[in-house]
């Protein structure tokens, strides 16, 4: 064990029971989320590479206070423990799924019936009234193996969810415009795409079939109805991670059509492989993407919504020569957390698609109805979301989770939720 430098609690990844652990740091800078199960012996998950400063990065958030966070994850539901309201509340509608991947948090492809569209109205109402106006995720499985998809993309709209995100593998939109336009029509906002890398191997690996193609012409078509695209990457090492480059500068390709890139380095929960012997950490993913991307790294900045180890935002205007100019920079300092309506305002801002508008002049100094324009029209973000397993599920870090899943009518953090046992033992680094 290195040098204790936080004390928080977790789970046994195998009976998940809740735990004391600790966040101990090695002399060469990595930190591991260690603990200890009675039943099941001593378990330690890398959470930090070292690649940049942990503390500088954490913001001074305050480490949770001895006693607490001793009923998380089995009694989430929100509890009054809970320090964050709902930004985005995910909705699965269906447990169907076109395609099998290897990693998949839902566990997605069963042949259980859907849900009725009554029911999921009902959902959509009951989520509005715990929630107020969020941000509403239409998930699965494969939510367009729904016909029904834009009766309850319009039904959100009308309920008052402030902006309507469908999380898609984007089969159906690639091979299917006709749906995709009734879905525009309805008020869609966002389309979060599967998007893994550029190359068919990559595909081939994560999803079982080339997939490229199809991916590219789901782009296509959103952009011919006007639906923002964030393309959203599992980076698993040795299958992805060295190609995050080549899949940045595609999204600058294809901007305004794609409005982010949203990497979600693999966790293990739902249907995964065994938890393999390196984790793939948020600070790894900074790292790569300044080595491959030529991304500053002072242009990643923590979350002040969520925990500042569950992701980064970054935010760029797109410059004639296809590179990319930060619009912040990170600087060191106290933490103000921001509320969930700012999150949710961020996201609609630079993920939906703007309207289409007359270019001004840009080719003098660029005065601020340019600089707006720009904004609208030639900007990027990258952002990443370092979700929770069973091996390095941070209590600390759950009870400021933003991200929901509405479940049997309880609004639930996505983590929590997703939660599955891992039964390998020992030291996973």
């Amino acid at each position: 064990m290195g040098e204790i430098i936080r004390s928080t609690r977790s789970v046994c990844p195998v009976c998940l029971k809740n735990l004391p652990a600790a966040l101990c740091r090695e002399e060469d800078g990595r930190v591991f989320l260690e603990k200890t199960c009675p039943a099941h012996g001593d378990f330690r998950a890398l959470v930090w590479q070292g690649k940049r400063d942990f503390e500088a990065w954490l913001l001074s958030e305050p480490a949770m206070a001895e006693g607490e966070g001793q009923r998380c994850p089995s009694d989430c539901g929100l509890c009054g423990d809970h320090q964050a309201g709902s930004c985005c509340v995910l909705l699965e509608v269906t447990r169907r799924c076109d395609l099998r991947c290897r990693f998949c948090f839902a566990d997605g492809g069963s042949a259980q019936e859907d849900p009725t569209a009554e029911a999921i109205e009902a959902a959509i109402t009951d989520i509005v009234r715990q929630c107020g106006p969020v941000l509403l995720q239409l998930s699965g499985g494969e939510p367009t193996l729904r016909d029904d998809l834009p009766r309850l993309v319009r039904f959100a709209k009308d309920a008052g969810c402030s902006c309507v995100q469908l999380n898609t593998n984007g089969l159906r939109l690639a091979t299917d415009p006709d749906y995709a336009a009734r879905l525009a029509e309805a008020g869609l906002d966002i389309v979060f795409l599967q998007f893994d890398g550029t190359d068919d191997e990559i595909y081939e690996s994560l999803r079982g079939k080339p997939l490229l193609k199809e991916k590219t012409e789901a782009i296509r078509v959103c952009d011919a109805f006007r639906l923002g695209v964030t393309l959203v990457p599992t980076v698993v090492p040795g299958v992805n991670d060295r190609a995050l480059g080549e899949l940045v500068r595609f999204a600058c390709e294809h901007v305004p059509a794609v409005r982010g890139v949203h990497f979600q380095p693999v966790s293990y929960f739902g249907r995964h492989e065994a938890a393999p012997q390196v984790r793939y950490t948020l600070d790894r993913l900074m790292a790569d993407l300044t080595a491959q991307a030529g991304i500053p790294a002072d242009a990643f900045l923590p979350s002040r919504c969520d925990h500042p180890l569950c992701g980064f935002h970054a935010a760029f205007l797109l410059e004639e020569n296809g590179s990319l100019r930060p619009l912040a920079r990170f600087q060191h300092a106290s933490r103000t957390r921001g509320k969930a309506q700012d999150n949710r305002a961020y996201v609609a801002k630079h993920w939906r698609r703007a309207p289409d508008e007359p270019q001004p002049d840009l080719s003098g100094e660029m005065d601020f109805d340019a600089f707006l324009y720009r904004l609208r029209q030639q900007s990027l973000t990258l952002s990443a979301m370092a979700f929770q397993d069973a091996m390095n599920l941070n209590v600390e870090r759950l009870r400021q989770c933003t991200l929901h899943v509405y479940r049997d009518g309880a609004i639930v953090p996505f983590c929590a939720n997703y939660l599955t046992p891992i039964t390998a033992r020992g030291d996973l680094e």
